[in-house]
């Protein structure tokens, strides 16, 4: 199967356990929807993991389904919790350091993220834990 086999253009309904599971770095997992222009993301994240800060062409919508993360947006940090939405327009320079406790994370990004499509690449990032993090 190729990954622009995954390209859904018929409407659609699904449920995220339905949705294979890629486990990618060291405390991330990844699940993928993908439409032909936007395309969303599940992501389950163990205690500290970070994603260091990163910029990318594409639009992206982040909603906090579990735990509080530390966001850095670029000079900026602040936490996000359950139920907060985060924007991020192109070329935004944003990363992530997850709290004391799993994160979900749904992510919708506009256009679709080849890279994701292509590869087990996550964002550029490293998923190291921060052992600075209480």
């Amino acid at each position: 199967m190729t990954a622009t086999s995954n390209i859904n253009t018929h409407p659609q309904h699904t449920d995220w356990a339905h949705v294979p599971v890629e486990r990618l770095e060291a405390g991330i997992e990844r699940q993928m929807i993908v439409g032909e222009r936007l395309m969303i993301c599940r992501l389950r994240f163990a205690p500290r993991v970070v994603t260091p800060p990163h910029d990318h062409p594409h639009e992206q919508i982040t909603f906090v389904e579990r735990g509080r993360v530390l966001f850095t947006i670029g000079t900026e940090q602040r936490i996000a919790q359950a139920g907060d939405v985060l924007h991020f327009p192109p070329g935004s320079w944003h990363g992530a350091t997850m709290l004391d406790e799993e994160v979900i994370l749904i992510d919708i990004f506009s256009p679709v993220r080849e890279d994701f499509l292509n590869s087990s690449q996550f964002y550029g990032g490293n998923g190291q834990k921060d052992e600075h993090q209480a």
